[in-house]
């Protein structure tokens, strides 16, 4: 994979339209940061590690921040709506740029399924009567709608998603703190006890942290979206600072402030962690805790799906037009929207969910084993890129207009975690085949994409 000698290229318009507003951007990455893995799947890493699942939020949360800085240090110097592909492209050569860009689009892809099969059945928990077929259809064929309106109306209704996001987020911390401190009237006070209770703060040591690092990481997946939608600013650089700025910090308070709440007032070992959310606000005698907290999911994974059905349509937009791709799908509409590219996107997504309630609990489980540890070896080549072509730019002299501070070494402690996250993925029986699959999945790519691009050398 060689690539010319040559630092972060200099702006180049590379996306459909500059229509999203600084403050989308800032509430997309909050938004995408937030999902339904905080909101259902956090019980699972506490009961791994007990309380020391906080250094596994906070291991994993430095993780995604460092990820952040070294995609807007890029993004700034050149917005793409094909972001960590374009970049990987630059930095290692065609064939990396397309099989990172082919990984990302896939697992986004049935993601968006997962999402829309997985909104439509949390609401049948609350009404029974409502048909989870009907639902995943109607999702799919909404969200696509609001796709192919443009990017100034994805914006917004990706804003107003967030917005309702951390406003529960915030509503719930302050429940927490009011009930740990004491100051419902009625409901006695759990104090700091679970804590420490139950075999200490660390009861499984470090190999229940490491464990539950492998469970949380996940659930950072899809910050990477706001280097693809930073192309589609006005001004991508000042954009893009605000947002990670912004971002940064209140994923740390938001994922550290809720797991704390958890923590203090939920047992690890209870078996109520099945709903954390729900367990607490019970605890602190909230009515209708449990459909509150599932209506909150509902809303996170539909924000979701939102986000990814766009991030998936760029991706395969900027693939078809660096020519990795079929080039009907790099076209758009006088309103800079690219149709094709949004509707080979959301077809997969469709297809997916029909077989998934033809076949319930065969085919998502099968393709999300085979895409889930994606992120991680996409966020592992956003690193390795920055890293080329941030020394590259230095040699050059070039001017950035965002600089990742003390570079070089956030880069290089990322790197090390992620390291340590696929060595523990190895290790592990239960993820051992996630690992094989996506090895598997990316050699596969790389050559499919090299022999394509030789044979159309040739011809």
């Amino acid at each position: 994979m060689s690539a010319p000698e040559t630092s972060i290229p200099a702006r180049a318009a590379a996306s459909p339209a500059h229509a999203l507003k600084p403050r989308q951007l800032v509430m997309m990455g909050l938004g995408s940061a937030i999902g339904a893995g905080l909101f259902l799947g956090s019980g699972v890493g506490i009961q791994v590690a007990g309380p020391a699942v906080l250094l596994s939020y906070l291991i994993a949360g430095a993780l995604v921040i460092v990820v952040m800085h070294a995609l807007g240090e890029m993004a700034a110097a050149k917005p793409a709506s094909g972001a960590f592909s374009v970049y990987a492209e630059d930095a290692m050569g065609a064939t990396a740029g397309a099989t990172v860009g082919w990984l990302w689009w896939l697992q986004v892809v049935v993601v968006v399924a997962a999402e829309a099969v997985g909104a439509a059945g949390l609401l049948a928990t609350i009404w029974p009567g409502l048909s989870v077929p009907g639902l995943t259809l109607a999702f799919m064929a909404v969200f696509t709608a609001i796709n192919l309106l443009g990017v100034r109306n994805f914006g917004e209704f990706e804003f107003w998603f967030a917005i309702l996001k951390v406003i529960a987020i915030l509503a719930f911390i302050a429940i927490g703190i009011a009930l740990v401190m004491g100051w419902l009237p009625g409901v006695a006070s759990p104090g700091l006890t679970n804590f420490t209770a139950h075999g200490g703060f660390a009861p499984n040591g470090l190999m229940g942290v490491g464990a539950a690092l492998l469970v949380v990481v996940f659930a950072f997946g899809g910050t990477e979206i706001v280097a693809i939608a930073a192309a589609e600013t006005a001004d991508p650089a000042l954009s893009l600072a605000r947002a990670i700025r912004t971002v940064a910090w209140r994923i740390l308070v938001f994922y550290l402030g809720s797991i704390a709440v958890i923590v203090a007032v939920v047992p690890w070992t209870s078996s109520a962690l099945a709903s954390p959310f729900a367990a607490v606000l019970e605890a602190a005698r909230i009515p209708g805790a449990a459909t509150a907290i599932t209506l909150v999911a509902v809303i996170a994974l539909l924000s979701a799906l939102n986000a990814n059905l766009y991030g998936a349509s760029r991706m395969i937009w900027s693939l078809a037009r660096r020519g990795e791709a079929p080039a009907m799908l790099g076209r758009s509409d006088r309103r800079m929207v690219p149709i094709a590219a949004v509707l080979a996107s959301v077809a997969f997504g469709f297809a997916t969910a029909a077989l998934e309630l033809l076949y319930p609990q065969r085919v998502l489980p099968m393709l999300l084993n085979i895409v889930g540890a994606t992120c991680l070896l996409v966020w592992t080549i956003a690193l390795v890129s920055q890293l080329i072509l941030r020394r590259r730019a230095d040699r050059a002299g070039t001017e950035l207009a965002y600089r990742m501070r003390a570079f070089p070494l956030p880069t290089l402690c990322a790197l090390a975690i992620l390291g340590l996250i696929f060595v523990l993925l190895v290790a592990s029986p239960e993820t051992r085949m996630q690992f094989l699959s996506m090895a598997a999945l990316t050699a596969t790519i790389a050559i499919v994409s090299a022999l394509v691009r030789r044979q159309r050398g040739r011809g």
